[in-house]
């Protein structure tokens, strides 16, 4: 018998996140394949017998995507149930579209519980959000860095609302050069470093000194880039958190 493939979002940091449904699979799975991001605490859920296979997602460390792929394959065609655990949502820059397609491809089934992306959750964390009746009326979501190595495309970058930023420390001056093309230089940015988890840091700067706050701050992965003008409520609304 064939077995099937769940990718489950596991959600931004903080293993409460994760969704019933997802933790009841997680429960009950036979492998469980889980990224860098995931919350170790959640591992715990797991059945004592369940294979734990690590997929990294780190440079250096991480298994190629083609490797994932035929890994949850084989798996699969073991007749297992193995759950895909990846941090924030699968389908918001978790490539977890590239693993649906390849299993279905080649007949195995493959289901997605949708996960908290931390685009969202992570701002909250810090007391920002996202959309506002006083500030922002709409967001939009950037992954910093693309596929084929190249930085945000300023086509892309609306001149109002609130802009999130995922994956973007590393590109921090290049980013910095294409906001400036569209946005003010005034224009307030949070950098919310391992939001929802213990070690959450929050630095607040402007669209103009970002790439020296990055350096001076020594901020790192996994980083949320938030800029517009939703961030000056943190200053009212963090004190509640």
């Amino acid at each position: 018998m064939k077995g099937r493939v769940v990718l489950v979002g596991a959600g931004p940091g903080d293993p409460g996140l994760i969704t019933v449904k997802g933790l009841q699979l997680l429960s009950t799975c036979d492998v469980v394949v889980y990224d860098r991001l995931v919350s170790e605490e959640l591992l715990k859920f797991a059945r004592k017998d369940a294979e734990l296979i690590y997929a990294g997602k780190n440079l250096g460390e991480a298994l190629t995507q083609h490797s994932i792929n035929e890994m949850l394959l084989k798996r699969a065609l073991e007749g297992k149930l193995v759950v895909r655990l990846k941090g924030g949502d699968p389908y918001v820059f978790g490539r977890g579209e590239e693993e649906c397609s390849f299993l279905l491809e080649r007949g195995v089934e493959c289901e997605v519980v949708p996960g908290v992306t931390s685009a969202i959750a992570v701002p909250s964390y810090a007391g920002i959000p996202i959309t506002s009746r006083w500030f922002s009326s709409g967001f939009t979501v950037l992954t910093g860095s693309k596929a084929d190595g190249s930085s945000i495309d300023v086509n892309y970058i609306p001149k109002k609302g609130t802009l999130i930023i995922m994956m973007g420390v590393s590109k921090i001056d290049e980013i910095k050069k294409v906001l400036l093309q569209v946005r003010d230089i005034n224009e307030p940015v949070a950098l919310i470093e391992r939001g929802t988890t213990p070690f959450q840091r929050v630095i607040e700067c402007v669209i103009g000194n970002m790439d020296s706050c990055v350096k001076e701050h020594g901020v790192s992965p996994p980083t949320i880039i938030v800029i517009g003008e939703v961030v000056k409520l943190r200053n009212k609304l963090w004190k509640y958190q």
